[in-house]
């Protein structure tokens, strides 16, 4: 829309205002911008917890994440309709704007290096979470609280690699 007396066009909404020359071309007021930095993007505690804990199951010689209590409740959530296994179970992660910590509770496979296999975690968990997320990983604190041993029963709703478990 041009101004009849000065001929100058008005702002409209989501274009950079212009000034009109005699020869028509006009000159932006506002430099252009990346449209990809337009706004805002918030990450929820939540989704982080999400990614690492699945990046921390891929990891072999993770029987499992949480403690057994959450791991019970775990198994009673899994059996009401909809309720679903839980991806972050065992994981806690505190988020601020461009950097992120994380709590993971693991249970391990009896015979793993624990060293070698929370070294191996952090590096998953790390890459996941910062090519996912592109946030900063600053700690992932590793709490191991169980060893699972091969002769020990599966707990019900518990599996172990995505996998199904045995028919009896």
């Amino acid at each position: 829309m041009a101004d009849t007396k000065t001929g100058n066009r008005f702002e409209t909404p989501g274009q950079g205002s212009r000034i009109a020359s005699r020869d028509g071309a006009g000159e932006s007021r506002r430099p252009k911008e990346d449209a990809g930095s337009r706004g805002r993007t918030t990450i929820s505690d939540g989704v982080v917890e999400k990614i690492a804990g699945l990046a921390a199951r891929d990891v072999p010689g993770v029987h499992a994440l949480g403690s057994g209590m959450a791991r019970t409740f775990g198994a009673m959530r899994d059996r009401v309709p909809g309720g679903g296994r839980s991806p972050a179970r065992g994981v806690s992660a505190e988020v601020g704007d461009i950097q992120t910590a994380l709590d993971l509770e693991i249970v391990v496979e009896y015979g793993v290096a624990i060293a070698d296999l929370a070294r191996s975690v952090r590096e998953n968990v790390v890459s996941a979470v910062e090519r996912m997320a592109g946030l900063e990983v600053v700690e992932v604190n590793i709490a191991v609280s169980d060893v699972k041993l091969p002769d020990e029963q599966e707990e019900e709703g518990e599996e172990s690699g995505g996998g199904r478990g045995r028919v009896q």
